[in-house]
Formats: C-alpha cells, structure tokens, sequence
C-alpha cells in the first residue's frame, strides 16, 4: 500500500484538490465574506431572497452551517490522515464533497424554487458525506480517541436538520436547533484547542529559549469539558433554567483559567501564536455573555462565540494549517496581521452592538471589518491554497 506522502506526490489533478484544506479554507474564507455582503444588501436595500429562508434565518444559517462547516471540512480532511495513519482523501472524492457544499449554499440561496424535500436534502447530503467519510476513517483507524470528534460533529450535523425543521417546516422546537449548532462548535473548539493552543504556543516558545511554557491539556481540562457540557445541555434543552446564569459565570472562569495556564502573553511577538489566544478569550466572554442575559432572554446566542470564538478560531486554524501544509513558514506578515486585527474589530463590534442604544453603528463597523479580514484572507492566500507545496 502507498503511504501518504506517496499518494500525495502521484495526484496530478488541480492543486485545489490535492488536501481537502485547500479547497475548503478558500471557500469557507470567500463564502463568509459574499455571504456578509448580500446581507448588508439585502439590510440596507429591503431585497428580498430567493429563498425559503426568512433574510434573518438565512444569514443564521450561512455563518454557521455554510462557514463554519466548511472550515470543519477542511480540518478534519487534514487532520484525521495525520490521526489515523491512513491515506488522504485527495481528487474526485474531495471534487464530490466540494460539489456538494456549494450545492447546499446555492439552495439555501434559491430554495423558494425548489421543492421543500429538495432543497432539504440538498442542504443536508454534504454533512452526512462528510461524517460518513470522517467515520469510515476513524473506524477503519482505530482512532478511537478521537471518536469524540465524530460524535460532536454528527451532533452539528443534527443542528442542521433541526434548524431546518424550525425555519423551512415551522416546527415549534423554540430555537433548538440554532443553540445546539454554536454549542457543537464551541464544543469541539474547546476540545482542539485545548490540545493545539497550549502544543502550538510551546513550540513557538521553546525555539525563543527558556522560560515558563504551557501547561499540556490534563485532568483539569477534562473538568472543565465536562462542566461545560452540562452547561451547554441546559442551555440547549432548557434555556429559561434560573441556575443558567451562575452557572454560565463559573464556565467562563473555568476556561479563563485553562487560557492563562497557556501562557499567551509570552507569544505575544507572533501574531499566529497570539491569535489562538484571543480567540479562545472569545470562549469565556460567550459564557459571560449568557450569564448577563435577562430572564426569558436566555434562549439567544452570545455573539462572543459566533462572531468572537468561532470566526477568529477557524480564522486561525485556517491560516497556520495552509502556510504549514503548502510547505511555508509559520510566520504571520503584515497582511496577515491586519486580517487577524479586522476579524477582532468585527467580533467587539458585534458583541458591543448588544450593549448600547443605538446599535446600528457597531453592526456597520463589525460588517465591514468582517468583509476586509475574511476578504483578505481570500485574497492573501488563494495563491497559496492554489498553488503546489513548495
């Protein structure tokens, strides 16, 4: 049998689908800022889409399910070969499992001309694939350690199919969907990035020289896992609970304690190091959000996760995974500098948009900062996802 390396450097198809992280990291990075835009229009301009989705569920829909999916395509197509030992999906199956997410972004944009069943399975066919790939992996590895992985992402998936029932079905299930799909992926941004915050930031450190490193994940960040999770169920399944705040209040210290056993300040020379650390604050910000909310209120999502921790995490993962994957040096220049400061912007305007009276400034600040950092991430790095490793 051919080992990776070796099916790598037999493809000879479009360099795009040679790793699924080329394809999908381009994508998630352009769809994030085109999506953005045909917001903003339709806000300004009172157009109406093509689609079954209300303007609102739509935009929803596409920053969770479209983007951020994609970016959880592109990593895990990359990662689980590294996990398991076994060989890359490159070529015709990553064509497939592109094909079948821009036919859920065209659906989810055209729906209201398609039949309902269609514009369902159209939506719905890329992450089963997905999982149905990632799970013949795992398995067919023996990773059973990161089984967990699979689990969270089958349950984002499920996310998917309950917030289509919600918005294109009418069913009553009060939001589920929409709370189950950003715990997901909070869910699984804490779980790797408590493994590859503290590795990464370690790495950069000890070739600067001695000096007090990360603490590796351990025992602790199992508890605090595992407390969230609580927190996240009854978030989920019972937002109104009176001992939500409180409890939401002692998740976001636990996590603000896993983030200063990283040591980030000690990697603030380098913007790819520095980045998974704000990033992850955006965690523990979420959960004071949520403990802030009024009574009633507790069903909405914390922008600190969805524009916060989910935009700059995936931003970061995206960016170190394509330099260190097309053979390039794991150093942020200044372009990339100002992506990261942009998509920061972005995350304290929305968040801050909550907060004050007049909100419409900061949401026009955060939109244009989010279309300048994902705009120039595509911009930046589609000749380094497009082109060959060097």
């Amino acid at each position: 049998m051919r080992s990776t390396s070796e099916i790598r450097r037999a493809y000879r198809g479009p360099v795009l689908f040679s790793h699924g992280f080329r394809i999908f990291f381009l994508s998630a990075g352009l769809w994030a800022a085109l999506a953005m835009l045909l917001w903003v229009a339709l806000l300004t301009r009172g157009g109406i889409l093509p689609s079954r989705f209300d303007p609102v569920s739509w935009h929803i829909h596409e920053m969770l399910f479209g983007y951020a999916m994609a970016v959880l395509a592109g990593f895990l197509l990359t990662a689980v070969p590294n996990w398991t030992g076994r060989l890359p999906v490159v070529g015709w199956p990553t064509v497939t499992l592109a094909g079948l997410w821009l036919i859920g972004r065209l659906a989810a944009l055209i729906s209201g001309a398609l039949p309902l069943w269609l514009a369902d399975l159209a939506e719905l066919v890329f992450p089963l694939a997905l999982v149905s790939v990632l799970a013949r992996e795992i398995i067919a590895g023996k990773n059973w350690r990161n089984l967990k992985v699979l689990v969270a992402v089958s349950v984002f998936g499920l996310a998917d199919v309950l917030f289509l029932a919600e918005t294109l079905h009418g069913v009553e299930l009060g939001g589920i969907g929409l709370r189950l799909g950003v715990a997901a992926i909070i869910w699984l941004i804490t779980l790797i990035g408590g493994r590859v915050v503290p590795s990464f930031t370690r790495n950069w450190l000890v070739r600067q020289g001695a000096g007090a490193l990360p603490i590796p994940f351990g025992r602790g960040d199992l508890a605090v896992l595992a407390f969230q999770t609580v927190v996240f169920a009854l978030w989920v399944v019972w937002p109104d609970l009176l001992a939500l705040p409180p409890l939401a209040a002692l998740a976001g210290l636990a996590h603000l304690w896993r983030l200063w056993r990283w040591r980030g300040w000690r990697g603030r020379a380098e913007p790819l190091v520095w980045i998974l650390h704000v990033a992850y604050l955006f965690v523990p910000i979420g959960f004071f959000e949520l403990s802030l909310r009024q009574f009633g209120d507790f069903s909405t999502v914390p922008h600190g996760w969805t524009a916060g921790a989910v935009a700059l995490m995936t931003l970061a993962m995206m960016t170190r995974a394509s330099l260190g994957h097309s053979g390039r040096m794991l150093a942020a220049g200044r372009g990339l500098t100002l992506v990261y400061v942009a998509v920061i912007l972005a995350a304290l305007a929305r968040v801050a948009s909550e907060y004050v009276g007049n909100p419409m400034p900061f949401l026009d600040l955060a939109a244009t900062f989010w279309v300048l950092g994902f705009g120039g991430f595509a911009v930046l790095f589609w000749p380094i996802l497009s082109r060959p490793r060097r």
